[in-house]
This record gives structure tokens, sequence and C-alpha cells, in this order.
């Protein structure tokens, strides 16, 4: 599909995947918007504003009709866990969820270009680690997977079996809350089905 339609604002792989999956056809051009927490904004306000900065930027330099942005973060004791800067970083994020109960939250907005329309919602999923051993920990920082991933793990690959119970939403953890993205594409009727 040439652009026109669908445009996926992000270059995680994983929303790809989950999009695709659901049979919708899109194209991806990733956002480029500073992620940083503004002073003082609470979690959801931050991942709720940075999905539609990532629509809105990549409508306005893109063609297409309706844009799809989504930012994901971690919740643990009032800390954001966004994709950890390096693996010591790493190792320290999934020691502090080791053994507990954590959130993870995605904003994500669809925005469409014309009418200005938009629907931007935050999904909330509660997640209970096991207990990890640091050896656990150390590996897994050893494969790379976690510097790319909002709390330093991906619970679709290598750390399925640190995960010990979910409440919600398991797209919501992989990255994009499906059903809910695809319920605003019907809403803004901008879903094309394969």
């Amino acid at each position: 599909m040439s652009r026109g339609g669908i445009i996926l604002a992000s270059a995680s792989p994983r929303r790809a995947e989950l999009l695709e999956s659901a049979g919708i056809r899109f194209d991806v051009v990733p956002g480029h918007i500073d992620e940083t927490p503004l002073p003082g904004e609470e979690p959801v306000a931050h991942v709720l504003r940075l999905s539609r900065e990532k629509a809105a930027e990549v409508a306005r330099r893109e063609e297409g009709t309706f844009f799809v942005g989504a930012d994901t973060i971690v919740l643990c004791d009032g800390e954001i866990m966004g994709k950890p800067r390096d693996n010591d970083d790493a190792a320290r994020m999934l020691a502090k969820l080791s053994g507990r109960t954590h959130q993870v939250i995605t904003g994500f907005t669809v925005l469409e270009r014309e009418s200005g329309r938009m629907i931007n919602r935050a999904i909330g999923t509660d997640v209970t680690f096991t207990s990890l051993t640091q050896g656990e920990i150390d590996a897994y920082v050893a494969t790379g997977c976690p510097l790319d991933k909002a709390g330093a793990y991906a619970i679709q690959g290598g750390a399925a079996y640190m995960v010990e119970r979910i409440d919600g939403s398991y797209t919501n953890v992989v990255g994009l809350p499906l059903c809910e993205v695809v319920a605003a594409l019907r809403e803004l009727e901008g879903m094309e089905r394969v």
C-alpha cells in the first residue's frame, strides 16, 4: 500500500507486528521527538503527550490519512522507567522489578489529519515479576535485549519466564494495546483490512 492510508508513527518492530496481526495495512514512519518528561509531568500525562506528539510530528511531514502514535513506560514506585541508558541501568531496573508488581502504561493516539479528529487514551496493565537472581539478571542483560525496551524487558521475548502474572492487556505490555487501537481506528473509520 502506498502512503495515504494509515501511518504508524513508530520505529518499534513490535508495534508493527501487532498491527499486522490484526490485518491492518499501514506504512511505518518513525516520529522524531524529545521524549524527556516535563518537570512535574505525571506518568499518564507523559505517555499521552508523547503519543500525540509522535502522531502529529509525522502527520506534519508525511502524506497519510490516519496517524498512530504510541509511547510505553514501566512505572514502579513512582519511577518512570523508559528505555535503559546502558547495561548497568537495565540491571538496576530489572533488580527493582524483581519479585514485585509494576504497571505498564501505554499512551496511544489515532489522529485523522484532515479533520483534526483525535483519539488519545492511556491503557495500564499490572505485571508481577517472579524473584530474579543476580545471575538471571546478568544473563538477560548480556543478550542486549533490554536496551531498547521500556523497563528493560520484553514479555514476548527472553523475559517471558520472569512474568508471573499480568492483569490487563497483554499487547499493551508488548507496546500497543491492540484491542483499543483497533477500536479507535474503527471509531474514526480509518481501518483498512487485508
